[in-house]
């Protein structure tokens, strides 16, 4: 198991681009698989502050207009590369650029329809938090 002592609290980004394309990256920390950027709240950091400064560290893109979506609990999944209890919160967010750098966290990446996403091969955590965004999307009033 993990000399973990508590759960760790991370963010994840939906970013959009002006063209209403999210953004998805592989890393090796889920290999074979779409994710979000994001990462570790740090002590004394805003969990709106986290998902900016993770966006920029991850991409380079600068960020705003942030939604939240929904946490999930991750406990112990053995898809992951260590063993660890997060509690994720999930975002959406605006971009005006489109010319992503990414950091040694994540490999490639790619602009997309949220809906054509569905059809790769997304981690559950990043499909779960996709799904609710679009579903409540569909319900806003116009």
């Amino acid at each position: 198991m993990t000399k973990q002592k508590f759960p760790e609290p991370t963010v994840g980004v939906f970013i959009f681009n002006h063209k209403g394309e999210v953004l998805l990256v592989n890393t090796h920390k889920w290999p074979g698989k779409y994710v979000v950027p994001g990462g570790h709240v740090e002590l004394g950091e805003r969990l709106e502050e986290a998902v900016i400064r993770e966006a920029k560290e991850e991409t380079n893109l600068d960020i705003y207009d942030l939604e939240f979506i929904l946490f999930q609990q991750f406990i112990y999944d053995p898809a992951f590369w260590k063993q660890q209890h997060f509690i994720f919160f999930d975002y959406v967010a605006k971009s005006d650029q489109t010319d992503v750098v990414l950091n040694d966290e994540a490999q490639d990446y790619i602009w997309i329809n949220p809906q054509e996403s569905l059809t790769l091969e997304l981690d559950t955590y990043t499909r779960i938090a996709l799904e609710a965004y679009l579903n409540k999307d569909q319900t806003k009033e116009p």
